[in-house]
């Protein structure tokens, strides 16, 4: 492999369910670009039954598109030299149902949820969590284990030192379950043990012999605090090991690869830890697929991963509409629809589900599910990236900003500098205002907050390659990836319609400033492109912008391709409950802000 200092031509994929997405990666004088880009179906399943024809397929298309030889036969050469071959090929996967894990801990709301945050973290689908309190009788539970057939289990409970009772139990229930891997029926399934180091003998008395057990540290030494990073890692290594080698054509793609290969979730969520850090920024990324909405988060340095694996566009589409009622999606209409052609409609999306909208009206109705599945997964989100629980609650002040709370979630939109939203539905909207706004209802962001797409869903290829350059991942990241689509200005508070409830005024970095007001009720864009400003908001008493009820308080802005969006519609933002007043305000905002083709 190059040496990292080398790296100037780049190739990487994305192995997804469905197609494996190829980008070609140079360095043009100092700086990374994204220069060209191939697809292909995936072909992990018959009658292909090996992942590297599609990514080869994929890289083939780069070739073609760009005029480079990358490949010799089946391999990529490297080093580049003039018009041929490339330094390093990188490569993520979720191919194959991606990495499905079941997690078991002492108690459900403490080193359960500290099991889960960690696998969730490492890109895992968390497809239950067992625990001693969990309500299951033991036949029950031992039941469950030998149904699921997961990838591999994650056990953990107890602090270091404490007792053992719970987690040993827990074992002899995995044991008596005997579960079988998903894949590959010749070998023992992988199971991680961070729990309690004093019964670290015990569970290997009981388990060593059955399964491919191996002893980390423990995932909660001390009730006050977490330690996932060493068995996020083992995940990692167990995942490119066990599951992997299982997977057809695998182990071709293994040797292809200049980098470990990371399970796509897992690169997403490494990227916008990248990003954040480097900006200093808090920061919220979804990714909303076909059958699985994922929510990444970093606030003050922690970072969270959750999947909603049943809230999606099209395979999931029904559950979003039995999790959040028809009648949520029909609220984002402007038009009057009866139910049951609602339902019809989503029920025929479930089942056709690579159709796209034909009509203005389908489009609006996309666009409902969408807002109510982003809003839906935000929430789960909320409810897992939270403070540690079991704590006594006496804290410091500085102890407000660790993850050392008790249960309280560490998601604060006023606090929130930056929402980067992808998958099909954000990244593709005919519209880029379209996007925004599903965002800013969905998510109703407070004071000040900086929003962009993912252009192509590039972040999985960016966050396998900042393990070798971090200057590459960020440069393509700016540059290529994030189309930014500007600031969200949305001041917490309720007051009359047409209420006068703030100043502002844009100072750019030069050329002339704008300024003006923002009534209740109301929403209009103020076009700006510039991507460094500052924006001053002068709030009225009982109105917060970000530093307090009535305080002035002055930010960072971004331009972008929407501009700086006011939202004066309040904060909670509530739809007006009678149809028809609704449907107006509803058709004025969509007007006032060129959403759809009147």
């Amino acid at each position: 492999m190059a040496d990292k200092k080398d790296l100037e031509i780049i190739i990487a994929t994305d192995c997804g369910s469905t197609t494996t997405k190829a980008i070609l990666i140079e360095k043009k004088g100092g700086t990374y670009r994204q220069t060209f880009r191939g697809e292909a179906p995936t072909t992990v399943e018959a009658p292909f039954e090996d992942v590297t024809k599609g990514v080869l397929n994929a890289i083939t298309e780069v070739e073609e598109l760009s005029g480079r030889k990358i490949l010799d036969g089946e391999r990529v050469i490297t080093p580049n030299s003039g018009n041929t071959g490339a330094d390093v090929y990188v490569s993520t996967s979720s191919a194959g149902g991606g990495l499905q894990m079941m997690v078991a801990g002492a108690v459900k709301a403490m080193t359960g949820e500290s099991a889960q945050r960690c696998a969730l973290g490492a890109g895992a689908i968390v497809m239950d969590v067992l625990a001693s309190n969990d309500g299951r009788a033991d036949h029950e539970k031992i039941e469950r284990i030998r149904q699921l057939r997961p990838d591999m289990i994650l056990l953990s409970g107890g602090t270091d030192g404490g007792t053992v009772n719970h987690v040993v139990e827990l074992a002899n229930f995995i044991k008596a379950a005997n579960p079988k891997p998903r894949l590959g029926a010749s070998y023992k399934l992988p199971i991680i043990y961070a729990g309690n180091n004093r019964a670290q003998d015990q569970i290997n008395e009981i388990l060593g012999k059955r399964t491919a057990l191996i002893l980390t540290e423990n995932i909660r030494p001390v009730l006050e605090k977490e330690n996932l990073m060493p068995a996020r890692h083992k995940i990692h290594d167990i995942f490119l090991e066990h599951v992997m080698q299982q997977a057809p054509g695998y182990p071709k793609l293994m040797k292809m690869v200049g980098a470990p290969i990371m399970p796509t979730p897992a690169a997403v969520g490494s990227m916008t830890e990248k990003f954040a850090k480097a900006n200093n920024y808090n920061v919220l990324a979804v990714d909303i697929g076909g059958a699985t909405t994922d929510v990444f988060s970093v606030f003050s340095g922690v970072f969270n991963r959750t999947v909603s694996a049943n809230l999606g566009m099209s395979y999931s589409v029904s559950n979003v509409m039995a999790e959040a009622g028809v009648h949520n999606i029909m609220r984002w209409l402007p038009f009057k629809i009866d139910e049951q052609d609602m339902r019809n409609r989503l029920k025929n999306k479930m089942i056709r589900p690579t159709t796209i909208p034909q009509t203005v009206e389908d489009l609006q109705v996309e666009h409902g599910v969408a807002r109510e599945a982003l809003r839906l997964a935000l929430d789960q989100h909320k409810s897992l990236a939270v403070g540690l629980k079991g704590i006594q609650q006496e804290r410091s002040i500085s102890d407000a900003f660790e993850q050392s709370a008790s249960g309280q979630s560490l998601i604060n939109m006023m606090h929130l500098n930056y929402v980067i939203g992808s998958g099909g539905i954000l990244a593709h909207s005919p519209r880029r205002i379209q996007s925004m706004l599903m965002m800013i209802d969905a998510y109703q962001p407070q004071g000040v907050t900086m929003m962009a797409v993912d252009s192509i869903f590039m972040m999985p290829h960016l966050g396998v390659l900042a393990q070798l350059s971090e200057k590459a991942a960020l440069d393509v990241f700016y540059n290529d990836c994030l189309i930014r689509l500007g600031t969200c200005v949305a001041p917490v508070g309720l007051a009359r319609e047409g209420e006068k409830i703030l100043d502002w005024e844009i100072i750019p970095k030069d050329g002339k400033g704008r300024s003006g007001e923002l009534r209740f009720g109301d929403i209009f864009i103020v076009p700006f492109k510039e991507p460094d400003a500052r924006i001053v908001l002068k709030p009225v008493r009982g109105f917060d912008a970000g530093a307090g009820k009535g305080s002035s308080h002055e930010a960072k802005i971004e331009g972008g391709v929407v501009g700086i969006v006011f939202d004066g519609r309040g904060r909670p933002f509530e739809l007006p409950k009678a149809d028809s007043k609704r449907m107006a305000d509803l058709e004025k905002w969509y007007k006032k802000l060129e959403m759809y083709p009147y």
